[in-house]
């Protein structure tokens, strides 16, 4: 029996099934990681951390420079936030640190441990889903691509026709300080597994900026309950899911409109991921880390309104 084709091309830890054998979606050039995008801007391989100095093979809480914050994992699984507060930065050991490869705070940099499928869907062009269980909690794949500055991103959206797709995100993160870092990463040319998420308004990941070597983050995507094999993998391009405090929550509940159209919301099929203004509080840290970040998925600020639930095609 043949081996089956890996859409990863080897790249991943495991194999990127593609269904059918037969099909192949647009050409791209896959990538596990992130890149420097075209216009040279900002390089998310460039290693500007400083490491711990745990000679341990796994680092603990009060001991290692990286957990200042409190664990970040548990038996590899994200660690729940109470959740009257926003979320925690999180920041892995990175390749400066002297702790042993088998660190608990080493999850994203792995890559993918799950076989994911990449699909021809019915109606929503190609998508992607598990080949097995995954609990909630573990982390699934990284949103990654070219790194982008602000001018390259904005020329890349505009460029794009209505039968184009966007694949842009922006992170938002808003500093103590009242500064706001912004991150945009694009897939469309060099990406990974994560540009064949849909979205959906009841989504089964959650994205999470998480740094390893650098200020650059990696949008790791959780998995927000159990999810069973065969289901097909989403997100929501709001940023809204996982990223509101209760009190936010039950607010955004109440501005929705009698159809159940959230006000303000944006989002089309092919040209937008959606515009949002969500964001969530990180606790202080000893590398003046983000204080809350607003993920906001969309450039494109001319697309049809008042549409939430509407699938993107691929």
């Amino acid at each position: 029996m043949a081996a089956a084709a890996d859409l990863s091309g080897g790249l991943e830890p495991v194999v990127v099934a593609l269904w059918p054998p037969a099909a192949a979606p647009p050409a791209f050039q896959y990538s596990p990681d992130n890149v420097a995008g075209a216009d040279g801007d900002i390089d998310p391989t460039e290693i500007t951390f400083p490491g711990c100095s745990c000679l341990t093979s796994s680092c603990v809480v009060h001991a290692c420079s990286c957990l200042c914050n409190g664990e970040n994992y548990n038996n590899l699984c994200i660690k729940p936030t109470d959740e009257e507060e926003y979320a925690r930065p999180i920041f892995e050991c990175n390749a400066m640190c002297q702790c042993g490869e088998a660190c608990q705070n080493r999850v994203v940099q792995r890559g993918l441990q799950f076989r994911l499928e990449v699909f021809k869907t019915v109606k929503k062009g190609w998508g992607l889903r598990t080949l097995e269980f995954i609990a909630k909690g573990r982390f699934v794949c990284e949103y990654a691509g070219e790194v982008l500055g602000f001018n390259e991103a904005r020329r890349r959206t505009r460029a794009q026709t209505s039968k184009d797709s966007n694949y842009i995100i922006a992170v938002r993160e808003h500093l103590h300080n009242g500064q706001i870092m912004e991150t945009f990463v694009d897939p469309t040319y060099i990406g990974n597994v994560g540009r064949f998420l849909n979205h959906s308004c009841e989504p089964n990941l959650f994205m999470v900026p998480v740094r390893v070597d650098s200020m650059v983050p990696k949008l790791a995507l959780f998995a927000a309950t159990d999810i069973s094999a065969g289901e097909e993998l989403s997100y929501d391009y709001s940023g809204r899911f996982h990223n509101l405090p209760v009190t936010n929550r039950e607010q955004k509940t109440s501005e929705e409109e009698p159809n159940g159209i959230k006000q303000g919301a944006v989002l089309s099929q092919q040209t937008e991921k959606v515009t949002a203004s969500s964001s969530f509080l990180y606790s202080a840290n000893i590398l003046t880390l983000p204080t809350r970040v607003s993920i906001s998925v969309s450039l494109r600020q001319e697309a049809e309104k008042n549409r939430c639930c509407i699938q993107n095609i691929h």
